[in-house]
């Protein structure tokens, strides 16, 4: 057999998302995107995830390899415990993997990693290959941490209204909130303020957004260092519809009720649906999950709520029973076929990075509730910036009240500005197809990256 050619061979990249959903499924879509370009890509996740993903076909664009992350079966660690034990343990487990690829036909060529895991890339280089890291949250906030991490930003801040180079004015109640409360979660204040190294190691940083989204913090940012595009990183079904059977990440932490949502959803009118999801990760009080029901029963719409199990304690007594005909609560639900249905009005989220870039390709209105790290900024720009949604307000004790959401809801279904958010939401889903579409900004980023590798 004749030895093959350089050309013929698929350069190897490794892609190392940090094992958070929120972190896992861009990255994996990215995978996907990669590998239409001709690359061969190998998503590393880490051994105590691995039973969460799906079996592999052999049709699947990519490969999955998982790695020991040190977490027993069955074992349950907090934040900071789990954070020290991924530190010490991943490391070798990555280094081992790449070895072990060195002695096949596909040596690893380059690794895409998780901006937060900042060793990846002295590893990488320390084997002789070079990375990238993968940002996962708005330009704009890592714009953010990038000003605290140099010392030119401080908390408690000096001012009322915080300045940013082309960023707009911020409140303290819009900057992410692990800057304003860094002692609540120590080493995930640290793990975000410290991926900043990577602007100043890195050859190449992917940032999951696109160009026309956060221009004027795009282009401060690319003044300074080689930044691409690559967003938003959903499946393309949702945005450009080359990517066959494309429709899904492939991977969820819960068990989503698809026939139930999308059966229910599929008996109520265009555009009449509240869809109300706060994520993985947020919990939130009892006092403020009945402000919620209560105020999206005030609304007279139809709604689905996704409540999941740990949270469903928190519900009104006989809630379900109550609403029945009006409203659906599940578990968990296939988010992005729930966004695409005609029957969804509007959108109340925590508003994190992936949800709003989601709500924003499919073209749905949105309500903020932020809750934490990132979301407070992303609410500001819904609300102020794009203009394709509103913020919640909360009261003296730091909750949503029936009375606000009832009234965002309204405002954004059928008020005053309802006309102008739809305009919006459309303007934005134009731009994030057209983003990723042939010949579009982030689909030339990708494009390049691919052709570099191959001619290495």
């Amino acid at each position: 057999m004749e030895e093959e050619t350089k050309s013929s061979i698929q350069p190897h990249v490794l892609v190392f998302p940090f094992p958070i959903q929120g972190h896992i499924n861009p990255m994996l879509q990215f995978s996907k995107r990669l590998a239409s370009k001709g690359l061969k890509v190998t998503l590393v996740t880490t051994q105590s995830l691995s039973k969460l993903l799906p079996p592999q076909s052999e049709s699947s664009l990519i490969q999955i390899r998982s790695i020991y992350d040190g977490l027993k079966e069955g074992e349950k660690l907090d934040h900071e415990g789990y954070l020290e034990l991924f530190q010490r343990v991943v490391p070798i487990s990555l280094a081992n993997l790449i070895e072990e690829y060195k002695v096949t036909s596909h040596p690893v060529k380059f690794i895409v990693y998780d901006c937060l895991i900042t060793w990846v890339l002295d590893l990488a280089r320390t084997v002789g290959i070079d990375g990238a890291p993968f940002f996962t949250q708005s330009a704009t906030v890592h714009s953010i941490h990038y000003h605290v991490y140099e010392g030119a930003l401080k908390f408690p801040f000096k001012s009322s209204l915080i300045s940013m180079p082309s960023i707009p004015l911020l409140k303290v109640d819009e900057m992410p909130s692990l800057i304003v409360n860094p002692g609540i979660y120590p080493s995930l204040n640290d793990l975000n303020i410290n991926q900043s190294l990577n602007f100043h190691k890195a050859s190449l940083l992917f940032f999951n957004t696109f160009d026309n989204l956060e221009s004027q913090v795009l282009d401060w940012m690319r003044s300074q260092w080689p930044i691409k595009t690559i967003g938003p990183a959903i499946p393309s079904m949702y945005l450009d519809k080359r990517l066959e059977n494309d429709n899904e990440y492939g991977l969820s932490f819960f068990k989503p009720e698809t026939n139930a949502c999308l059966q229910w959803l599929d008996a109520r009118e265009s555009s009449s649906v509240v869809y109300i999801a706060m994520g993985s990760l947020a919990s939130l009080e009892a006092e403020e999950m009945e402000e919620i029901a209560k105020g999206v029963l005030n609304t007279k719409k139809h709604f689905l709520w996704v409540v999941r199990a740990s949270e469903e304690g928190k519900l009104p007594p006989n809630f379900k029973e109550e609403i029945s005909g009006k409203g659906l609560v599940v578990n968990w639900c296939p988010q992005l076929a729930v966004l695409a249905h005609r029957a969804i009005g509007c959108f109340v989220t925590h508003c994190g990075w992936n949800s709003t870039l989601e709500a924003i390709s499919i073209g749905v209105p949105l309500v903020a509730m932020p809750q934490w790290v990132d979301q407070p900024t992303n609410a500001k720009y819904i609300n102020d910036v794009w203009r394709n949604g509103v913020r919640l307000k909360v009261d003296e004790k730091g909750i949503v009240t029936r009375d606000e959401l009832q009234g965002c809801i309204l405002e954004v279904m059928e008020g005053e500005r309802a006309s102008e958010i739809r305009s919006n939401v459309a303007k934005w889903k134009k731009l994030a197809q057209e983003a990723m579409d042939e010949g579009g900004s982030s689909d030339r980023n990708i494009e390049e990256f691919a052709a570099k590798l191959k001619n290495m």
